[in-house]
């Protein structure tokens, strides 16, 4: 029940910000030169969850060869 309060307000709050958020500028992070710093850190995420999901691929093929040699 907790739960489901918390996440109900968490959702209000970020409609609240989707509406009254906005500028009226849509140019506003080009203009300002700030949107290459939006896309570099974006693909600098991406690219950190690639690099984590290929180790982790890498680590449970490792696991799996394991398991298949000890049966």
């Amino acid at each position: 029940m907790i739960k489901k309060k918390i996440l109900a307000v968490l959702m209000l709050q970020c409609l609240w910000i989707l509406a009254f958020g906005q500028n009226a500028d849509p140019d506003f992070m080009s203009s300002i030169g700030k949107i290459y710093v939006v896309v570099t850190v974006i693909i600098a995420v991406f690219l950190g969850i690639v690099i984590f999901l290929i180790f982790l691929d890498r680590k449970l093929t490792k696991l799996e060869d394991q398991i298949k040699e000890h049966d």
